[in-house]
């Protein structure tokens, strides 16, 4: 048990800056004692606002330092398994933030280190934690929906304008857009759900297989040639592998059924946090825009039609705070003015309470490479025409 502050850096300044209330609120269990990034603007940033940290532009420079007990990830995607395998090796306790591995390869070789270093690992999936999704996890757990059999999850956000820099060169978003064809972005929309039917976890389920597929890429050859001119060469044909919509129907071993669907390039309102739960007994589904609420029906609970007594869907407020998550009870307070309905705080506050209870954090590394693991085998699913691919055991014993 670890009763002190612990001591944290901050990799990835610029995404990291969403985080400051958070670390504002934990100041008694966290001390910020280290931020690395390239740019030398973010590094100021970061010294004018807590002025007795260090600053880094090399990450294993940093890893180095003595006086961190541990890392949160905020980098760039295709840097995170490394970064983490490095960081634990190091012997830092790691918070990563999503995905956290883009290859099968990386993922068993980030379960090893785990399992090898017995440090904390904890994937930073905030969509777990927001108020309306920990709320459905509490309830699911207490059976209110009876046998869950059905499930969907949805990313739809139209983040474009972070596809390329100022002069049209390609971010790490653009690169993977670019070089890969699948569901590249899964953790958002699998993650609540598969806590709801308690993936990976003693007398729950696992994922059994997945069927991927992805639409024709039309829309970043358009948004190039508007904003960039029809000669720039991610405004002309083939430029892109990655479709707009890539929807995976995923197969658990309890036979519940699963569909995601990430499109981030699409021209539309957003609907990032869209889910569906259907039981034996009640059903769950996301209000489509911020102006809808989420809705809930549960077969003995919810009214029913004055008129014609048919079944009638029922806000999920109507069930709040009554049947909010424990967590939520004790941390709503400070959670609720974070970004992603509370999960920028709560994540930290896992983390940080895995480590000082010495306890495996709530997403754990499990959790982390089997979510993950939907972007290669996505892709291997869509080269091979949707066939179903099936799910690696992570839990089995590394190397056999």
């Amino acid at each position: 048990m670890m009763n002190r502050p612990i001591r944290l850096a901050i990799v990835g300044g610029n995404r990291g800056a969403s985080f400051i209330n958070a670390l504002y609120s934990l100041t008694d269990r966290i001390q910020l004692t280290a931020t690395c990034d390239l740019n030398e603007w973010v590094l100021k940033f970061w010294k004018e606002k807590f002025p007795d940290i260090r600053t880094y532009r090399d990450f294993h420079e940093m890893l180095k330092d003595p006086s961190i007990d541990a890392v949160f990830l905020l980098s760039p995607m295709h840097l995170h398994a490394r970064q983490s395998i490095d960081a634990l090796k190091a012997g830092k306790h790691v918070l990563s933030e999503v995905i956290a591995a883009q290859s099968l390869e990386e993922a068993w070789e980030l379960v090893e280190t785990v399992e090898q270093t017995g440090l904390k690992y904890m994937m930073s999936e905030n969509y777990c934690f927001s108020r309306s999704n920990l709320t459905i996890k509490h309830m699911a757990d207490q059976g209110m929906f009876g046998e869950i059999t059905y499930l969907e999850g949805g990313y739809i956000h139209d983040l474009r304008h972070l596809i390329h820099h100022p002069d049209g060169s390609l971010t790490w978003r653009g690169q993977l857009h670019q070089q890969y064809n699948g569901v590249n972005y899964p953790t958002h929309s699998v993650g609540p759900l598969a806590q709801w039917i308690h993936l990976n976890k003693p007398g729950g389920d696992r994922l059994e297989s997945v069927s991927a597929f992805v639409s024709e890429s039309r829309s970043l050859q358009h948004y190039f040639s508007e904003y960039f001119g029809k000669d720039h060469p991610a405004a002309r044909s083939g430029f892109w592998r990655q479709g707009d919509s890539a929807v995976a129907v995923l197969r658990t071993m309890k036979g519940v059924l699963i569909q995601l669907r990430v499109d981030w390039t699409s021209v539309r309102p957003h609907n990032k946090t869209h889910y569906v739960l259907q039981g034996t007994e009640g059903a769950y589904i996301t209000g489509r825009h911020p102006q809808e609420d989420d809705l809930i029906w549960l077969q003995h609970r919810s009214p029913k039609n004055a008129e014609d007594g048919s079944a009638m869907w029922e806000p999920l407020r109507n069930y709040q705070p009554q049947y909010d998550h424990p967590t939520w009870k004790q941390w709503g307070e400070y959670a609720a003015g974070t970004k992603h309905g509370g999960g920028d705080f709560l994540v930290l506050e896992e983390f940080i309470s895995a480590i000082h209870e010495d306890r495996t954090p709530s997403v754990d590394v499990y959790d982390a490479v089997t979510w993950s693991s939907v972007f290669a085998l996505s892709m291997e699913s869509v080269q091979a025409g949707g066939k179903a691919i099936p799910f690696p055991d992570f839990k089995a014993k590394v190397g056999t």
